[in-house]
């Protein structure tokens, strides 16, 4: 049996290999994980921008870097040309023993009144040391809005793992491969098997390496692997209603994509509506999937918490399991 399942992955694995549109599904999780990285912020990062000359003194270009991203050229002229592009930046330029603000007039008055703080502060020659403010940290080394994506690509990867077994499941029909299962050893147990097991590795595969491209390689993996895999069981079922009961890719595909609506809907409910109205959502696995992943990638989470999430994700899966059972025998006949 398990040689049998092995031989129906390894085929799957070789048949996405040859695919294009397979091939991307198996590469994406990898391409926005550095997506995620390359464009959010870190949690220190800062948006003001500030353009100073090269020939400025390094220990004042070193201040201001403490506090502003700085861009250095070399003559006024450039800075200039810089200050009148379209994005906010204001320029910091020396003039006899201080330095002026130079501005293009639309800048947000918050940015300019930024930069004529830190230049004065400068002037002053005020360090962080000097202050008597206490800081107080909770912790939070991570961007909010990092979090939030990483979670929503988790999620978004439990459903790439039912597409993948949607184009498979098509690819046999179109080799006629399907009904040949009733006169093999291979049962269909055993089929079903096999073809899940290419659905689950992705998001393994896509979990683990998102998670540790976006840093949070600190966390508990085994807690968020469990999630993804039990919130995986729902795509993985509605790609084999899909693949059996479709002629082609675009219109396997094209059901599977309406999973984003219940996925997308549960994490606007998180992060945008009170705990009362959350209760209209509690149907939904990806809720209670985003809500377990959040709390592991805050390092909040704890087994009993995480189990609980689990648990609830996979009674509904099985609620549509029961559901579907008969429609995936009747395709496999």
């Amino acid at each position: 049996m398990l040689k049998r399942i092995w031989a129906i992955f390894t085929r799957d694995v070789k048949v996405s290999m040859r695919t294009f549109i397979s091939l991307y599904i198996l590469v994406v999780p990898l391409i926005l994980a550095f997506a995620i990285n390359l464009f959010t912020p870190g949690i220190n990062d800062t948006t003001i921008n500030l353009a100073l000359l090269e020939a400025d003194n390094p220990e004042q270009i070193a201040y201001f870097k403490s506090f502003a991203k700085v861009e250095l050229f070399k003559d006024v002229e450039s800075v200039q040309k810089r200050v009148e592009a379209r994005d906010n930046i204001v320029g910091i330029l020396p003039e006899g023993d201080k330095h002026y603000i130079m501005i293009q007039g639309n800048e947000p008055e918050g940015v300019i009144d930024y930069a004529k703080l830190i230049n004065s502060l400068n002037e002053l020659d005020i360090q962080v040391e000097d202050t008597n403010a206490e800081i107080i940290e909770f912790g939070k080394t991570v961007p909010p809005l990092k979090r939030t994506l990483v979670n929503g690509v988790l999620l978004l990867i439990s459903i790439l793992g039912g597409m993948l077994i949607a184009f498979n499941i098509v690819e046999e029909k179109a080799d006629r491969t399907i009904r040949s299962i009733n006169v093999t050893p291979t049962t269909r147990n055993t089929f079903i098997l096999g073809k899940s097991l290419l659905g689950l590795v992705l998001p393994i595969f896509g979990t683990i390496a998102t998670v540790f491209i976006c840093g949070f390689g600190d966390v508990n993996l085994l807690q968020i692997l469990l999630i993804v895999s039990a919130a995986s069981l729902l795509s993985l079922l509605v790609g084999f209603i899909q693949g059996l009961s479709s002629d082609d890719i675009i219109s396997a595909v094209s059901i599977i994509k309406l999973l984003f609506l219940p996925l997308f809907a549960s994490v606007l409910a998180i992060e945008l509506l009170s705990a009362k109205w959350q209760k209209f959502f509690y149907w939904s696995p990806f809720y209670w999937a985003y809500k377990g992943n959040n709390a592991v990638l805050s390092q909040t989470s704890t087994w009993q918490q995480i189990l609980s999430y689990t648990g609830i994700v996979i009674v509904l899966c099985g609620i549509v399991y029961l559901i579907a059972a008969p429609r995936i025998r009747k395709g496999l006949e």
